[in-house]
């Protein structure tokens, strides 16, 4: 050890200490080893057999070297590490003094508790032994009695599920697990946890139970405890997931206990092998008469089953509302995020059930109704079907939005096959009513309207004449109750009602073609132009081109001069239509029920009603109108759009063949099932007769009976229009404005089919070719082939007055037929005069004056202005007098006139003061407007 003095001077001693610090590692290892190194023998040891006292000594300085390095690092250390020593000196000293402190304090303990243990007497710690002894056994006491009533719980959940208060058992059993699970040191408890765990499972089995019954009969009270228990639970989305397979196994077992019930009824036998069939076979063996009502039991039964998804849906949106009320006003976040997590589910679960639900009512529906061919039925059942599937669609559009994809694609088809063949049969009848239709009249009260045909009862159910929809009130016009909302407390929209059918007669037919003795008294008396017009005809006055109103003051005077062409005053204005009209506007009711009920085969029923028309129209042009010589006039009585139109019917509709033709290919045998034999004329009916001026009776009969029909499908076009899809519409407009408007067209054929033959035209053209034209004198009497044919026009005048006293003649029906008469009269004329071979001056002056006295006279019989064909004939007369070149010019400028009227007025007429080449010229001017003719 060095001295303090040492250690000083070494400290006071300069340093390298690079040099200390290599004479520090030069030292070996070995003396930095344990203490129990012995150094002074390790150098003994160390030494030479042969000491050198000079190396000693120069070792015995290096190892001082050494030491004094080492020493002098060690006060370095010592030095650098004072201030800590001295601190931690202080703290054992401080520690020293609270050692002695603390063995003071447990002196004075040890000396109180023995004087404690000597006051203290063996009685007294008996007393608190017993204490403790009693406390204990109170408490065993009342555990006891706890699992006594633990015991006892089942009798008490037993009366609860049969009283259906599921929140209150469930409540009951969770705080009896709970109690239980504070006594299960007790080995009793252990089977008493596994009965209560039992039990819990044996609620949730009667709690899925009464889920089920939700499916049918939805109770909100009944419904309400479910969803409190299954809350309690924490369970209310397996709830939910429940609930929707019970609705599906719902749907399954009530379609397949309906089809189930009927089958075994019909069968009139209880054989189970019915039970074991599956739910599409067993729909085959539906009978047709236990059909409908079968139907519509099944369609009830789904509708309980959707009204009760409806008011579970209902349900939940009520307390969603009053769970979000409620959890606004609480404070905890974490239960509140849970309920929210929950209701978002079992909102998305409600909203995708509905779908599915409906999914599943469909394809149920769609199996029973591919279950029977519905072509077996008669048109009102069908007809009941498709109410009872349209129904249900509006009840599915209603339930989730959906459109019914999978019921309208089947009863689409169906219906459109069934409606075919339906059509096609209807077709063969109409061709057979048409072709033993004698055409009389069929007597119809004057205010005669299709709205009171019990088959256009369903348009005045959704129509108001008392209020007008502007005069509605608007919260009824905006808001529409549905069927759910309607029938949510009760009833159902498939029931069947005794009395479905409408009780009310049909007041329509008029008795004996009048609507009362008075009228028919009235309209048998005859008056003229001295006679006091009946007040009744004055009522009844109506002015038929306009359609108004009647009016009520009426002149005498506009009567009179009425009289002259209208024969429809000595009638009651009533419609005229024929027995098989009513038929056809009859049907056309009915295709409209077909079509009101099945939106979606609107197209095809509107299809079938246009061919309903078309063929009438065809029928009445083939029995009144087809003449062959009727175009070789160039009249152009019928007009393009109406050639068209027959054109179309007959190619598109009409089967010109007799027979089938057995090498014929399959498809134009299918192409001919589309088609109707073209109808023939019954043979009671006679047009040849000059008596009723060839038919004019039934001719009026026919063609107006088609106006009428044509007026009935215009008053149906907007209803029409509504139901067609809008990629259809074309057809509809186009079937308006090319069929039903051109109907009133076939007046001008028809009629002049009468109007050819009324009058005796060839007469006429025999006696103007005796009458001599090139006199020398102008004549002041006029030729006596005008007062034939004046006579004629009275005669006809006078047949129609006749004919009118059957029939009503319609003043546009008159009008045509006069204008037809006067129409051929003025070109007969014409014709006449083509024919002169010599005609002077004065003779041309004679033609004028025999007009003139037509002209004069013709203006007495009838109220037509102008005269058609008047300037026809005027301008032919006139044509005499033009010059060379404007007669050229004229020739050319009037080609309505024939190639024999025009040469006879150029030969003729021109032949005196032209000369030949001048005439040749003119020739061949009307060559060249020939010859395109040809």
């Amino acid at each position: 050890m060095l001295t303090m003095e040492e250690f000083r001077e070494l400290r006071e001693q300069p340093s390298d200490p690079q040099a200390e610090q290599e004479l520090i590692n030069s030292i070996e290892q070995v003396y930095f080893s344990t203490d129990s190194f012995d150094i002074v023998r390790y150098e003994l040891e160390k030494l030479p057999p042969v000491l050198n006292l000079q190396e000693l000594e120069e070792y015995r300085d290096k190892l001082k070297q050494q030491q004094a390095a080492v020493s002098k690092k060690v006060a370095d250390l010592i030095l650098e590490k004072q201030p800590a020593y001295v601190k931690e000196l202080e703290r054992v000293t401080s520690l020293q003094t609270g050692l002695q402190l603390a063995a003071v304090i447990c002196t004075n303990g040890r000396r109180h508790l023995n004087i404690a243990k000597e006051g203290f007497t063996q009685a007294s710690l008996g007393l608190l032994a017993n204490q403790r002894k009693r406390q204990l056994l109170i408490g065993l006491l009342k555990s006891l009695r706890t699992i006594k009533t633990l015991q006892r719980t089942d009798v008490r959940l037993s009366e609860m599920l049969e009283e259906e208060d599921y929140p209150g058992a469930i409540q009951l059993c969770l705080e009896c697990q709970k109690a239980a699970s504070t006594f299960k040191h007790y080995s009793c408890i252990s089977e008493l946890n596994s009965k209560l765990q039992d039990t819990l499972e044996q609620i949730e089995e009667q709690l899925d139970v009464a889920l089920s019954k939700i499916c049918k009969n939805f109770d909100i009270n009944h419904y309400t405890k479910v969803q409190q228990a299954y809350r309690l639970l924490g369970k209310t989305q397996t709830a939910m997931d429940q609930l929707h397979m019970h609705f599906t196994q719902a749907i399954h077992n009530t379609v397949f206990q309906v089809v189930l019930g009927y089958v075994e009824l019909c069968a009139g036998n209880t054989d189970t092998k019915f039970q074991k069939l599956q739910y599409k076979d067993l729909c085959t063996h539906v009978t047709p008469d236990s059909y409908i009502p079968c139907l519509a039991d099944l369609c009830k039964a789904l509708w309980e089953v959707m009204l009760s998804y409806y008011r579970t849906m209902e349900w939940h949106e009520k307390h969603d509302n009053e769970d979000t009320t409620s959890a606004s006003e609480g404070s905890n976040m974490m239960g509140t995020e849970e309920t929210n997590f929950d209701r978002g589910y079992i909102k998305k679960k409600l909203e995708h059930g509905l779908t599915r639900i409906w999914q599943d009512v469909q394809l149920k529906v769609k199996t029973y109704l591919l279950g029977t061919d519905l072509s077996i039925f008669k048109y009102d059942d069908f007809i009941f079907v498709l109410d009872i599937i349209s129904r249900l669609m509006q009840v599915g559009e209603e339930f989730c939005g959906s459109k019914s994809e999978v019921l309208q694609d089947s009863i689409r088809k169906q219906s459109v096959n069934y409606f075919k063949n339906y059509h096609r049969t209807r077709l063969d009848e109409l061709r057979m009513f048409l072709e033993n239709e004698t055409w009389e009249l069929c007597p119809v009260k004057s205010n005669f309207s299709i709205l009171q045909l019990h088959e256009f009862k369903f348009m005045e159910q959704s129509r108001s004449p008392s209020v007008s929809p502007s005069k509605q009130p608007s919260s009824t016009s905006s808001k529409t109750v549905t069927l759910f909302e309607q029938y949510c407390s009760g009833g159902n929209p498939f029931e069947i009602q005794a009395n479905h059918k409408d009780e009310e007669t049909e007041d329509v037919l008029a008795s004996n073609g009048y609507e009362s003795d008075e009228q028919e008294k009235s309209a048998y008396q005859e008056y003229d132009s001295d006679s006091d017009v009946p007040e009744e005809l004055k009522r009844d006055y109506v002015d038929e081109q306009t359609g108004d109103a009647p009016v009520k003051s009426v002149s005498r005077e506009t009567l009179k001069s009425r009289k002259k062409s209208d024969y429809s005053l000595n009638k009651v204005n009533a419609p005229i239509l024929t027995n098989t009209t009513l038929n056809v506007i009859r049907l056309v009711g009915k295709y409209m029920q077909m079509m009101n009920i099945l939106k979606p085969i609107a197209f095809d029923v509107i299809h079938f009603m246009s061919q309903l028309f078309d063929y009438y129209l065809y029928a009445i042009y083939t029995f009144f109108g087809r003449n062959d010589s009727l175009e070789s006039t160039g009249l152009g009585l019928s007009s393009s759009r109406l050639r068209t139109t027959l054109n179309r019917i007959q190619e598109s509709l009409i089967d010109m063949e007799v027979s089938a033709d057995p090498t014929a290919t399959l498809t134009a045998a299918e192409e001919r099932k589309e088609k109707v034999p073209s109808p023939h004329l019954s043979h009671l009916v006679v047009l040849t007769s000059g008596d009723t001026l060839y038919g004019l009776a039934e001719r009026v009969v026919a063609t107006e009976s088609l106006v009428f029909l044509a007026e009935q499908f215009e008053f149906l076009q907007p209803h029409l229009d509504a139901v067609m899809p809008a990629v259809k519409k074309p057809f509809l407009q186009q079937f308006y404005s090319q069929t039903v408007s051109t109907a009133s067209e076939l007046r001008k054929p028809i009629y002049w089919i009468v109007a050819g033959k009324a009058i005796d035209y060839e007469q006429m053209l025999l006696l103007m070719a005796n009458v001599k034209w090139d006199v020398k004198e102008i004549m002041s009497q006029h030729n006596i082939y005008v007062d034939a044919l004046l006579k004629e026009f009275e005669q006809f005048n006078m047949r129609l007055n006749e004919v009118s006293k059957k029939v009503r003649i319609p003043l546009p029906v008159s009008n045509i037929l006069w204008e037809h008469c006067i129409r051929l009269a003025n070109r007969t004329i014409v014709e006449g005069y083509a024919n002169v071979k010599k005609c002077s001056n004065e003779g041309r002056a004679l033609m004028q004056l025999d007009f003139q006295q037509f002209l004069m006279k013709l203006e007495k019989l009838t109220d037509i202005r102008p005269i058609p064909d008047k300037e026809f004939v005027e301008t032919y007369i006139k044509a005499y007098y033009l010059t060379e070149n404007d007669m050229e010019r004229w020739i050319k400028e009037h080609r309505e006139y024939s190639t024999k009227q025009l040469i006879n007025l150029v030969n003729v007429c021109l032949g005196s003061h032209i000369n030949k080449k001048a005439r040749q010229k003119l020739l061949s001017a009307v060559d060249d407007i020939d010859r395109p003719k040809r």
